[in-house]
């Protein structure tokens, strides 16, 4: 084979070989690149925080049942009373005209759950249960006295039946403190905390 045209091949050889090279060096280049992007990609993901589906959830009921195990030698006044409809009934507080506010109290001093307090008129005990998170009364008694015409007088009736009525009971522990009961009716009874 002549001279010239094993030149000419080893030439093209080259040319083509060169060629290959580049384009080689071109992919890996490319796919150094595409890593790098995916590993950008991942970094910035991480960092990024997710979105919880249930952002967009109501607020879950501070009221805890479980707490309800919490009441043991507690003291609670009545604070606030809604009907089903969530419309307030008036409840005595202290210091309104001579008003002495509903009472509910929690003992264990005797070895056994004593529930006691102060209806609107007259005093009431009884025993009380802590179960699966679900406060019940068993047969309350209470004194006879007379009762006078007012707020606490309207209400002692409704509250006695009421603590026999609980569907559910919850406690919440964040300040401010309460208790809550909801009667199988849908009204509810809510508590604060009061000093011995």
């Amino acid at each position: 084979m002549p001279t010239h045209f094993l030149r000419a091949y080893a030439l093209r050889r080259a040319r083509s070989s060169s060629s290959f090279l580049s384009r080689r060096k071109e992919a890996l280049s490319l796919a150094s690149r595409a890593c790098a992007f995916v590993a950008a990609a991942s970094v910035v993901a991480g960092c990024a925080l997710p979105t919880h589906p249930d952002a967009s959830a109501p607020p879950t009921d501070p009221y805890n049942p479980a707490a309800t195990q919490l009441l043991d030698d507690t003291q609670w006044q009545l604070t606030s009373w809604t009907d089903a409809s969530g419309q307030p009934r008036a409840v005595p507080h202290a210091g309104e005209s001579d008003a002495r506010p509903i009472t509910l109290d929690f003992s264990t001093a005797s070895g056994h759950r004593q529930a006691s307090g102060f209806s609107g008129c007259n005093r009431f005990a009884g025993t009380y249960d802590l179960k699966d998170g679900k406060l019940t009364f068993g047969p309350l008694a209470g004194t006879r006295m007379a009762c006078m015409s007012g707020t606490g007088a309207a209400l002692e009736r409704p509250y006695l039946d009421a603590l026999s009525h609980v569907a559910k009971s919850g406690v919440q522990m964040n300040p401010p403190q309460a208790l809550q009961l909801t009667l199988d009716d849908g009204q509810v009874l809510t508590f604060s905390p009061r000093a011995k």
